[in-house]
């Protein structure tokens, strides 16, 4: 959009006629302005009768306008772009914005994704701050990825896409803090058109294809516009890709190559370490207790020699950093994905002043995420090994019936494979028209989505079943190992070695322990919507206007959990099934009413260092039945001392209410990467974040910890709405000696309070450590939960909680010049 042209088009035809003012639509504008950029250049040309200007909505702002250029700082990305840009999806084009930074989702996100989706993080407060509209109209989010899904709306059917950087919760309400993505999608279109594309990477994978087609007509009394659209993505493997092989932590300020500690070797924790030990006291006894097998090995972990069977002692030596398992190596850095999308759009003039419209979108996208083989560690998973095991050279029990531990990895199931398949709904439909004569619109519609995700985790284990092989048993009569003890056998029960997971005997038996459970969850948003706007009465330097409207909007969300894969211990997250696939059945929902009103006012025109000034205001009054009510105000002010320069400036307050997935997220397990803050504990200090720690630990050390994430509900906790305020200052200019030139400048900042977050394990570990001291214990060590015999992490409880503030700030810049 070429918006210096054009608002200088708009400028002259003010100064030519400025008291003529007409409503049309935006393709209208757009084609009059180089008509008026003709008149003005050309002194021969026929004088022709003024010609009135459409005013329009810019995202931002609910005030229709005849400038571009406002308070709001907007950049839009048209249809020819889009079409140059060669991406299949929007989601592709989007996150290349500037304004777009943090770890918003996409294809690329492998572990912790996979569902396909590709979200939007304006200034890197999170998807989930980022309101993403289709023609104005809120959107459905996507239930595991955080935000919205662009992925879902057919790159064939935009017309473009508009951006505001700027906090705006007073005109659209919840989630608009870091901006608004407007997708505005394409009317009024006759003909039909194909196209297909393919791409393969130069490594000779990657490969993708896609094709759309769409198909429209116009008439006197409205148009249809529908189509298809398709994409496939295959994927990508780290390991093929040298910055992508290895596992990597950033631990004292320096990177290190380092894996999991569940290693497919077995790695054994023993019993013997001295809890009091301080290298500089000998009065508290030795590292290591006389005569225990960690005293035997000179060391507190040992693992299994490679190639040895793991039935004799001898077959262990002292465990190390370079014995930790690289599991990026089986990760993608590209997940698979398939979507194919389908859209009827119609609009129909009922009456002269009265016209209906109703959009209709359907998305169906099957993806997968692939990641390393299932860990296994008997303390977080809550699964015995007995002394009495026939497989067992230490004789003594491992998990939770004595606190050893005992760690693995199934990788004779394979790689676990978690696959999605998800359908997105969306039904958008009202009325809209002008009210007789006057300059007012009204606009009364309904929106509904509706998103179906199907979810299952291949390559993990029914332990329920698994406990009978690790149990006791031994060696009977005929040679053959059996379950139980002699005179008391358990029938069928064929006993299973986890000390060798390389012998083939046993990975078929662990074949009989694999399960695939499922997760289900079904969400829908149901908003109904009344607005209007137009002139109130003249004042000296222009027209006030104002725009006013209410709206009423109820989610819901219903997650069903495979009864395998129910957690049926909420304090460890444990259940049937491996710890990482445990999840809860929850079921809840919220309603919103809400009221805005929005008022521009122009102050001066056509004077001395005042062009022009015009001031907005705008307050939106939000009630949830779950929290309450806020209200969040703006003003915005804009001011052009010459005709080619605007200066601009907004204040804003900002809110998130917590969405349906903070406030409903049952329990669900996980293993996150994680470097334990108690590592070379000196002893004392940190009693409560180090409990149970001995001096010079290094146990835990950098790998893998087990968490038990889970939403405010089902952790008890009342969460209530972020609160804070967005700033914009900055600049446009638009210089009338250099046609096709604009620059831009804006200086911003946001602040949040009391800001939701799903706590990751390493920030509650790290925060517990900071916070303790012999009289205070910090809070969130209550979260940390460690072994009391050897001091390690056994699990740690992530809730999602109102936690500090959030403080960015950054400035914009931008400059376009069209050659002519």
């Amino acid at each position: 959009m070429n918006s210096t042209v054009l608002g200088r088009s708009i400028q002259r035809a003010l100064r030519a006629s400025p008291t003529q003012a007409a409503w049309a639509t935006l393709p209208a504008l757009l084609l009059a302005a180089p008509a008026f950029a003709q008149q003005a250049g050309d002194a021969s040309a026929t004088p022709q009768k003024a010609q009135s200007l459409e005013t329009i909505v810019v995202t931002g702002s609910r005030i229709r306008r005849v400038d571009l250029e406002t308070a709001n700082p907007v950049f839009a990305i048209d249809r020819a772009q889009i079409q140059q840009s060669g991406k299949l999806t929007i989601g592709d084009l989007v996150q290349e914005a500037p304004s777009v930074a943090g770890a918003a989702a996409n294809p690329n996100v492998n572990n912790g994704g996979g569902d396909g989706a590709s979200t939007v993080e304006l200034r890197g407060l999170g998807a989930q701050r980022t309101l993403v509209l289709i023609n104005g109209h809120r959107v459905i989010a996507s239930p595991s990825a955080g935000g919205v899904d662009i992925n879902q709306i057919p790159a064939n059917l935009v017309e473009r896409i508009e951006v505001l950087k700027d906090g705006a919760s007073a005109v659209y309400g919840s989630d608009a803090i870091g901006g608004v993505v407007n997708i505005i999608l394409r009317s009024n279109y006759q003909g039909a058109e194909f196209s297909a594309d393919y791409g393969i990477s130069d490594r000779n994978d990657g490969e993708r294809r896609g094709f759309s087609a769409t198909f429209g007509q116009t008439g006197d009394k409205g148009s249809v516009i529908a189509g298809i659209n398709y994409n496939k993505f295959d994927p990508i493997s780290s390991a093929d890709r040298d910055y992508a092989k290895d596992a990597t932590y950033l631990y004292s300020g320096a990177i290190t190559k380092i894996g999991s500690s569940r290693t497919p070797l077995a790695h054994v924790y023993l019993p013997g370490a001295n809890p009091a030990y301080d290298p500089n006291d000998p009065s508290k006894g030795p590292k290591f207790f006389p005569g225990t097998l960690a005293a035997q090995y000179g060391c507190s972990s040992v693992i299994a020699k490679p190639g040895a069977t793991g039935s004799s002692q001898s077959d262990y030596r002292c465990y190390t950093n370079a014995d930790s398992y690289n599991y990026q190596a089986v990760n993608l850095i590209l997940t698979p994905q398939e979507r194919t999308s389908a859209f009827a759009l119609a609009n129909y003039q009922l009456s002269d002043s009265v016209s209906a419209y109703l959009d209709v979108f359907h998305n169906k996208t099957t993806s997968q995420f692939a990641i390393a083989a299932l860990p296994f560690d008997a303390l977080s998973d809550g699964v015995n090994i007995s002394a009495q095991s026939y497989y067992n050279p230490f004789g003594i029990d491992f998990g939770p019936s004595s606190g050893y531990n005992l760690r693995t990895r199934w990788t004779g199931l394979g790689q676990r494979v978690g696959s999605f398949a998800t359908a997105t709904d969306t039904v958008v439909g009202g009325l809209k028209g002008n009210v007789g004569d006057t300059s007012w619109q009204w606009d009364a519609g309904f929106t509904y989505g509706h998103i179906s995700q199907l979810f299952q985790f291949g390559g993990t284990v029914y332990y329920a079943g698994l406990r009978d092989a690790l149990g006791p048993s031994f060696l009977d009569t005929d040679g053959v190992v059996k379950c139980g003890t002699p005179g008391n056998v358990i029938e069928g029960c064929v006993p299973f070695n986890i000390f060798d997971q390389s012998d083939p005997a046993q990975t078929a038996a662990l074949a009989k322990f694999s399960a695939n459970p499922y997760t289900n969850v079904v969400k829908t948003l149901r908003q109904a919507e009344v607005n209007a706007n137009g002139e109130l009465f003249n004042l000296p330097a222009g027209t006030v206007s104002l725009a006013v409207g209410s709206a009423y909007r109820k989610e819901y969300q219903r997650t069903s959990v495979d009864f395998i894969a129910q957690v049926t211990d909420p304090a460890t997250g444990t259940c049937a099934v491996s710890q990482s696939a445990c999840a809860s059945s929850l079921t809840g929902g919220f309603n919103v009413k809400e009221a805005y009103a929005e008022l521009f006012v122009p102050v001066l025109k056509d004077l001395p260092f005042a062009r022009a000034l015009n001031v907005i205001l705008g307050s939106r009054y939000s009630d949830y039945s779950n929290f309450g009510n806020t209200t969040n105000s703006k003003l915005a002010v804009e001011w052009r001392p010459i005709d080619d320069l605007l200066l601009r400036g907004t204040i804003s307050e900002v809110f998130r209410a917590p969405n349906i997935s903070e406030l409903y997220g049952g329990f669900a397990g996980s293993a996150p990467s994680f470097s334990d803050p108690c590592v070379d504990y000196s002893g004392s200090g940190k009693p409560h974040a180090c409990q149970y720690v001995p001096a010079g630990y290094n146990g835990s050390g950098i790998g893998q910890v087990t968490a038990v994430a889970s939403g405010a509900l089902a952790a008890g906790v009342n969460l209530k709405p972020e609160l804070g305020k967005s700033f914009d200052w900055g600049f446009v200019y638009d210089p009338h000696w250099l046609d096709g030139f604009s620059v831009n400048v804006d200086v911003w900042r946001i602040y949040l309070n009391d800001t939701v977050q799903a706590l990751g394990a390493q920030t509650i570990a790290n925060l517990c450590f900071n916070s303790d001291t012999t009289a205070t214990p910090g809070i969130f060590c209550n979260y940390v939960h460690r072994n009391p015999v050897s001091g390690d992490v056994l699990y740690i409880t992530a809730p999602t909680v109102n936690l500090g503030r959030r403080d960015t700030r950054g400035v914009d810049f931008g400059f376009k010049y069209r050659l002519p």
